[in-house]
C-alpha cells in the first residue's frame, strides 16, 4: 500500500463542529459531524433516543446539562515512557479517583487511569514491547484489558486476573475465583507483533466492567508500522482520537449508572430495567458534553472509538450538507486496502473507525 487516494483538504469555514459522535473530515472545515441513535428521530444529539434499542431505558441526567457546541474538544495526553531499552518502552499507569470538570460548574468523580478521564494515549510502535506498569489505588479492584491486541494470556486482562487495591484488598482476593490476584501492582506486557491499527485499554474486572468503564477507566493505544509511516496521513496534531461515551449526570454531577451496589464492592449486576445495558443522555466525546474543534485548512485524521456501554451511533454529516460524504481509511485491526467512501457509518460499543470527510466544495454547514 503506497498511497491512500480520497482525503480532502480544506473548505470554506474556520470551525469544525463536534455534536454527539463527532466524526471530521480531514481538514473540511465547517463540516458539522452528526449522529444519532438507530430509530431516534432525534437529529444529532442522543438525548431524544428512547432507550429501546437498548431493551431498557435511558437514563435521564438531573444536572443542568450546557449548550451544544460550547465547550472545547478536549484531546488526552500522550504518556511518555517511564524509561527505554533497545526493544521495551515502560509505562507507569495508575489507576485513582479524582474530581474533574465534565459538566461547567460542576465536579465529576471519576475513576482514572492517571487520574483523567479518557485515560492518557499510548503511542506504540509495532515490534517494540510495551510493558504496562499499573497500580491500582482505587478502593476496589481492577483489571486491564488491552482492547484489540495481540497479547499473551498472562497479560490479556481475564475478568478474574484482579488487581486489588493497593490498601485493604485482601478482603477481596475470593473474587479472583480461576484467576489470579496481585495486591497493588501488575506488569501487563504487550508484544505489538500487529499491524497499525487503533486500540483502547479499559478496566474488565468480573461483573463491574461496565460500571467501571462508565466511571472513566478508558484510554486509547494506537499503533504504528513501517507500512502506515511511509503513507501520507496526518500526524502530530492533526491525528486525533475521539472517544464517544454517553453518560447521564446526578444534580450534583456525580456519574448516574443503575449500579445494584454503588460502592461497587461485592454485588455486581444493574436493576431490571437496564440489563441489556445502559445509556445517558449526555454524549461526551474525550470527556466533553457535545464539544466543537477548531480546525485549520488542512487534512485530519480522527480515530473514533465508540466506548458507551450498548448506546449503537450512525455517523453522518449534517443533513445540511447533502452530496457531503466521508472517508473511512482504518478499521479495528488497522488501516483498510483502500479507502471507502460513506454518507452514513454505523458503530457498536468497542468498534473503531479511522476516518476522514469529504463534502462539495463552497458549502458551509450552518451551526
Amino acid at each position: 500500500m503506497t498511497e491512500l487516494p480520497g482525503l480532502s483538504t480544506g473548505l470554506d469555514r474556520r470551525r469544525f463542529l463536534l455534536t454527539a459522535a463527532a466524526l471530521s473530515g480531514a481538514g473540511a472545515l465547517g463540516t458539522v459531524a452528526g449522529c444519532k441513535s438507530p430509530g431516534s428521530e432525534s437529529g444529532a444529539g442522543a438525548s431524544g433516543a428512547t432507550g429501546a434499542e437498548f431493551g431498557g431505558r435511558t437514563l435521564t441526567s438531573a444536572a443542568t446539562l450546557p449548550e451544544r457546541f460550547s465547550t472545547p474538544l478536549p484531546i488526552p495526553p500522550v504518556k511518555r515512557p517511564a524509561r527505554s531499552t533497545a526493544g521495551t518502552d515502560y509505562y507507569d499507569i495508575t489507576a485513582r479517583e479524582a474530581r474533574v470538570e465534565i459538566l461547567p460548574g460542576l465536579r465529576t468523580a471519576v475513576m482514572g487511569y492517571d487520574g483523567i478521564f479518557p485515560g492518557p494515549t499510548i503511542a506504540a510502535r509495532r515490534g517494540r514491547r510495551t510493558v504496562l506498569r499499573y497500580r491500582n489505588q482505587l478502593d476496589v479492584p481492577t483489571v486491564v484489558h488491552l482492547h484489540g491486541g495481540h497479547t499473551p494470556p498472562e497479560s490479556d486482562g481475564f475478568p478474574t486476573d484482579l488487581v486489588l487495591p493497593a490498601t485493604g484488598g485482601a478482603r477481596f482476593a475470593a473474587q479472583a475465583v480461576g484467576g489470579t490476584a496481585s495486591t497493588g501492582t501488575r506488569d501487563y506486557t504487550y508484544p505489538l507483533d500487529q499491524r497499525a491499527a487503533t486500540l483502547w485499554y479499559h478496566d474488565h474486572r468480573m461483573g463491574f466492567t461496565g460500571p467501571q468503564v462508565w466511571r472513566g477507566l478508558a484510554g486509547f493505544l494506537l499503533v504504528t508500522d513501517d507500512e502506515e509511516a511511509a503513507l501520507p496521513l496526518p500526524r502530530a496534531e492533526h491525528d486525533i482520537p475521539l472517544m464517544i461515551a454517553d453518560r447521564a449526570f446526578d444534580a450534583d454531577g456525580a456519574l448516574r449508572y443503575p449500579a445494584m451496589d454503588p460502592h461497587l464492592v461485592s454485588r455486581a449486576g444493574v436493576d431490571a430495567d437496564h440489563m441489556a445495558g445502559s445509556a445517558g443522555d449526555v454524549v461526551l466525546v474525550n470527556g466533553a458534553p457535545w464539544p466543537e474543534l477548531e480546525v485549520e485548512a488542512v487534512r485530519y485524521r480522527f480515530r473514533i472509538l465508540n466506548a458507551s456501554n450498548a448506546r449503537r451511533y450512525e455517523l453522518a454529516l449534517d443533513p445540511a450538507r447533502r452530496g457531503g460524504s466521508f472517508t473511512q481509511i482504518g478499521s479495528d485491526q488497522g488501516l483498510l486496502a483502500a479507502p471507502l467512501r460513506h454518507t452514513t457509518l454505523p458503530i457498536a460499543p468497542a468498534e473503531r473507525f479511522d476516518g476522514s470527510s469529504t463534502s462539495p466544495a463552497g458549502r458551509s454547514a450552518p451551526r
